[in-house]
């Protein structure tokens, strides 16, 4: 029976109705399914099908991944505080937009697909220095430090990832923190990561919080 569910939420996802998607949510309550039914069930895999098709389509529309993102965000924050017992997270990581940018839909993007996704965030904003970033992720007990750049000069300043890649090495904290980039500078050309210092990048906010799941299991088996 859920699967009527699945069919009627991801497709008020995919025309980005909100309202649609939270109405098929509560109608699922209503009708007996558990929290923990819908976030597992129904809004990851909402969110894995989201992955696959950018990786089909790299230039799926962005509206797309905004409200997926967010409704995605919206359901897991409500339906966490209605679940029989706290849920285990996989992960923490620190995210946030780069020393001198101003930009915030793409890190909102990655934001709500990872809490979905049952990782713990803590967005700093925009314009962080490296060393907010670093200390926070000390203090935090982060496993990842994501860092948004949409312009080619704060994706390659000292002030930037190339700044948290120094924090990280000077302190020794090189295999407990990682470090993950994203934005259109690193679009243009695939290979600036490296250049950075990060560990790894990503495309578009989506695919973004699978990267980070990834080198968040990298750092915590």
């Amino acid at each position: 029976m859920l699967d009527a569910y699945i069919q009627s939420y991801n497709q008020a996802v995919f025309e980005t109705d909100k309202p649609a998607a939270l109405e098929v949510v509560n109608q699922a309550l209503n009708d007996g399914f558990s929290p923990e039914d819908i976030v597992f069930k129904l809004v990851i895999p909402a969110i894995e099908l989201m992955m696959t098709l950018i990786e089909k389509d790299p230039d799926a529309n962005l509206a797309q991944h905004f409200m997926t993102a967010q409704i995605a965000a919206d359901v897991t924050e409500k339906m966490l505080e209605k679940f029989s017992k706290p849920p285990e997270m996989i992960g923490r990581v620190v995210i946030g937009a780069a020393y001198g940018d101003l930009h915030s839909l793409g890190k909102r993007i990655v934001s709500g697909c990872l809490k979905s996704l049952m990782v713990d965030v803590i967005d700093l904003g925009t314009n962080v220095t490296a060393e907010k970033f670093v200390d926070t992720a000390v203090s935090e007990n982060a496993q990842v430090i994501a860092v948004s750049a949409m312009m080619v000069h704060t994706a390659t300043s000292e002030k930037g990832s190339l700044g948290v890649r120094s924090l990280l090495k000077e302190r020794g904290l090189e295999q407990q923190i990682k470090l993950a980039v994203g934005g259109a500078p690193y679009r243009f050309d695939p290979e600036l990561y490296t250049k950075v210092g990060a560990d790894a990048w990503a495309p578009d906010g989506v695919t973004a919080a699978k990267v980070i799941v990834d080198l968040i299991r990298e750092v915590k088996p």
